[in-house]
């Protein structure tokens, strides 16, 4: 588990809210950045005050990595799990313990 260095204003923030919803300090924060993350929209430079996007266009790499976000966690999930499960027989290879037996035994 992780250390967080929390200024003591957001620490009373933080300790108030976790009191109003019943709940500990850590399932607090841990909710909090769990809601946080589950954003699947990102800012694209045109969504940017114009001040940033000059400054973004001033960067390219920073650009790029504003405007190309790739796929979030839940699309990538799913295009693992929908791909076609094959043991190696099925494939007509050879089975892992065979390989390695044989390697042993040269």
């Amino acid at each position: 588990m992780a250390n967080l260095n929390i200024p003591d204003e957001l620490y009373a923030k933080l300790e108030q809210l976790a009191a109003t919803e019943n709940r500990s300090i850590d399932e607090q924060t841990v909710r909090l950045l769990e809601k946080a993350l589950q954003k699947t929209e990102y800012p694209t430079a045109s969504d940017l005050p114009e001040s940033m996007a000059n400054i973004l266009a001033e960067s390219p790499r920073q650009e790029s990595l504003v405007q190309d976000q790739g796929p979030n966690q839940t699309e990538t999930l799913a295009g693992i799990r929908s791909r076609r499960r094959a043991s190696p027989a099925e494939l007509g290879l050879p089975d892992s313990t065979t390989l390695i037996r044989e390697d042993r035994d040269r």
